[in-house]
Order: C-alpha cells, then sequence, then structure tokens
C-alpha cells in the first residue's frame, strides 16, 4: 500500500494505494523480510496528514512489523533464513554521535524511520539493517506481537521517564494501542498503583475499567484523587493543559505525540502558572524509541503475559483501518494481515 502524497484523511478516506513493486534486494548489513502482520499506528496519520512527512515519495508505510526473513544481505551472520523477525520505528541511527554514545539513539540527528525514511510493512517485503531487527519472544503471536513494537515500546520509554513507584498514581490521556498496554504493564509489575484514564469515549472508558483501570472519566473531568504523573498520547493541547492541573506537587507530565494539532493551540493560553506549573510540575515529551526500549518492552510482555486486545484487516482494507484509528473507533490495536 503506497503513499502518494500527504492528504486530509478527512477529505479523502483513500490516502493508500494497492500497487506492485519490485521485491526489496538486501544491500550489505540488511535482511529482507517477508511480513506476515503489520500495526497501524497513529504516526502514519501523522506522515499521510503532512505532519511528519516522509522525505521521498511514494513511500511504503509501517513500522510495526513481523515476518519471517527471507534473505540475508553480504555480512549478515547473527541471522539465520525464515527466522522470526520484528521490525519497529527507529530503522537506523548512526552509532557515532553524541546521543548514539549515551544509549540516546532515538535523538540521534541521522535517525531514520521504518516506513517513513524507508519503505515499511504495508507490504509482502521490506528490508531492514539486520542490527535494527529484533528477535521476538516465544509465546506471542505476530499478530499479538506487532503492536508491542511501537505502541507497547513507546509507552514503556512514557512509563520509564514517567518515573514512578509502585503505589503511585497514574494518569492517561487518550486509551488506544499504547494507553491500553502501559495499563496492563502497570497492573502486572506495579500492583498497588492506582491507574485513572482520561478519554473522551465511552466505550474507551468501559474498555480502560474492563481492564483494570482504577477509574475513568472525560477528558475535561478531574480524576478521584491528584495524580503523580500522566501519560498524554492524544494529538490535541487541551488535554495537555487539564492534565497539568490534576497533578500533585513535583509530578511529571510525559507528552507522547510526534506533533500537537495546531487547531487548537489557544488552549495554550489558559494555561495559569500557579495551577499548572508551580510547584516543580514538570514537562518531558517522548522522541522516538531506542532498540533497548523495543526489545526490554518485549522481553517484559513475554514475561508478564501481556497480550493487546487486537482487531485485524486484510492489507488492501488499510485504507479503512486509518479511517478508523483517526475517528478513535475499536478497542486495543488494529493489525494488517498481510502473509502467511
Amino acid at each position: 500500500m503506497l503513499l502518494e502524497g500527504p492528504t486530509d484523511l478527512q477529505r479523502n478516506p483513500e490516502p493508500l494505494t494497492l500497487a506492485t513493486v519490485p521485491d526489496p534486494i538486501p544491500g550489505p548489513a540488511e535482511i529482507v523480510v517477508r511480513v506476515s502482520v503489520c500495526g497501524v499506528c497513529h504516526t502514519e496519520l501523522d506522515e499521510i496528514e503532512g505532519r511528519t512527512p516522509p522525505p521521498r515519495l511514494p513511500v511504503v508505510p509501517g513500522h510495526q512489523v513481523i515476518g519471517r526473513v527471507a534473505a540475508l544481505g553480504a555480512g549478515v551472520s547473527d541471522w539465520a533464513l525464515d527466522e522470526r523477525v520484528g521490525v519497529a520505528w527507529i530503522r537506523s541511527a548512526c552509532g557515532e554521535c553524541r546521543f548514539c554514545r549515551a544509549g540516546l539513539e532515538n535523538l540521534c540527528p541521522r535517525f531514520e524511520a521504518t516506513g517513513r525514511d524507508a519503505d515499511g510493512g504495508y507490504a509482502e517485503y521490506m528490508s531492514v539493517p539486520a542490527a535494527f531487527a529484533h528477535r521476538i519472544p516465544r509465546g506471542l503471536s505476530d499478530t499479538e506481537a506487532a503492536p508491542l513494537l511501537c505502541a507497547g515500546a513507546i509507552g514503556y520509554r512514557s512509563l520509564r521517564l514517567a518515573d514512578i513507584r509502585d503505589g503511585d498514581r497514574l494518569g492517561l490521556t487518550g486509551f488506544g494501542a499504547s494507553g491500553h498496554l502501559v495499563l496492563a504493564l502497570v497492573r502486572r509489575t506495579m500492583p498497588r498503583t492506582r491507574v485513572h484514564v482520561f478519554a473522551r469515549s465511552p466505550e474507551q472508558r468501559r474498555f480502560a475499567l474492563e481492564l483494570g483501570a482504577a477509574s475513568a472519566g472525560d477528558t475535561d473531568d478531574p480524576p478521584p484523587y491528584e495524580l503523580n504523573a500522566i501519560i498524554d498520547t492524544t494529538p490535541a493541547w487541551k488535554p495537555v493543559v487539564a492534565a497539568l492541573a490534576c497533578l500533585l506537587p513535583g509530578g511529571t507530565l510525559v507528552i507522547n505525540a510526534i506533533r500537537k494539532d495546531d487547531r487548537d493551540r489557544g488552549e495554550l493560553l489558559k494555561l495559569d502558572y500557579p495551577a499548572h506549573l508551580w510547584m516543580e510540575k514538570r514537562i518531558t515529551s517522548v522522541a522516538n524509541v531506542t532498540r533497548r526500549d523495543v526489545r526490554e518492552f518485549l522481553a517484559a510482555a513475554a514475561e508478564a503475559g501481556i497480550a493487546p486486545e487486537v482487531e485485524t484487516f486484510a492489507l488492501q482494507d488499510a485504507n479503512r483501518a486509518l479511517v478508523e484509528l483517526k475517528q478513535g473507533g475499536g478497542r486495543g490495536a488494529k493489525v494488517l494481515r498481510i502473509g502467511a
């Protein structure tokens, strides 16, 4: 499925075109992956609508990829043909800059993203540098593992930046694929932590309570208790301002979004320093993921028995999955079925 150029998904509900393209050939130190499934992510909406535009077009989106190794490039010795493999948002980093040397390859100025800077997993085959491919633990099906590669890994990084301890109180603003995986991880690893979910959709609020959230309410509704940290996964500014008012002194707001929609930026004018930022409250953002994030979360999910709730679509129905994602429909994660 090819993205030919940026477009407004509301005006054009079919931004991707089904096409036949040549199979990729692995370069040195690369592998080719025969794709079985690929998760559908909000980042694809950002690409399609021009908030994080691909540097070249057309491009094949998709960065939550599970498949099998189909070909090995020169110099690849740590992968075997037909071995199960995962590909995440981080496709490559330079390995030499100060960020890479400090373990912050997500901040590398030469960071490249799967499905944006190179063709991704909305296809039967794709290539990736072997060093940036991931082994998938046993016990996770392909469909279950796909959302863990981005929704799970970025949620895991967000949780690390939130820096909470068991017994603290956590808020989740927005409750899509990433939010429901963060809730599952907290429930299993921090059993004394209460989680409050802010969500506009009554269906998402019910879903959060079913999965073990202590409470749930609309984005504008104050939670029943103040929070040590809040992870925001929404595309808007209004929930950011609302979240800051719900933090305890010293609390942290983690913004997990590539871009914010400027159409509601007037909400920032409502920021009130004493109510929203004083008392050493902190705001931080999440930028991409590292290989460490992906691999640690895969291991944690397998050990804790975390599996996302998934709705599957055929590859040719990718446009429908994207429109439903933008509209906030469904529960959990969306995954494209591509190969056997």
